[in-house]
């Protein structure tokens, strides 16, 4: 018996992560294949214009498709078929909550992305904390840097921001100091 050995690539978990999360949104994205009468919106007033005809009741387009299949001349109007209704209503009905679980799924998807943050976040504080207390001491001094490097990368953007366009009091006597444009 001989023993075939395979070589096993070498990945980081950020490489994996995001090949793994990659194959997942090209599976959600090919799911749009498998699911009939799938419309993309070609923009947000659309959901507007469908809300009011789209939340009507089930047994309304129900009676419709009835009086429509019980009266032909209902049918003449271009209105679709009672079968044809019938069929959009059960699709409605059956993919519902199909769109339920997904959004859920997307909930659970962004909270899981929180938490990663957070513990993620939460580690880098300790590190911070704990090298702010060893940079202080003399054989881990060289920690400084590093320390100064993480509390600038803290500072908040508006705190940034704030500081740069902070006005220069103007002093009795002299003119105010002409305000500068931010940088783009």
């Amino acid at each position: 018996m001989s023993i075939i050995e395979r070589e096993v690539p070498v990945t980081t978990p950020a490489t994996s992560h995001k090949a793994a999360a990659a194959a997942i949104i090209d599976e959600v994205r090919g799911l749009k294949d498998r699911i009939p009468h799938f419309v993309i919106p070609e923009s947000r007033a659309v959901r507007q214009r469908l809300a009011r005809a789209a939340s009507l009741p089930p047994e309304f387009i129900d009676l419709a498709a009835m009086a429509t299949r019980n009266h032909e001349d209902l049918a003449r109007g271009g209105n679709s078929g009672p079968d044809e209704t019938e069929d959009l209503n059960r699709y409605a009905e059956a993919y519902g909550p199909l769109a339920d679980e997904l959004e859920a799924m997307a909930l659970f998807v962004r909270h899981s992305v929180r938490v990663a943050k957070n513990q993620a976040g939460s580690n880098a504080l300790m590190t911070y904390a704990m090298a702010q207390r060893l940079a202080k001491r003399p054989e881990t001094a060289s920690l400084a840097p590093h320390v100064e490097d993480m509390r600038r990368a803290l500072a908040s953007p508006r705190r940034k921001a704030k500081a740069k366009q902070a006005p220069v009091p103007a002093t009795p006597g002299s003119s105010p100091a002409p305000a500068t444009p931010p940088k783009q």
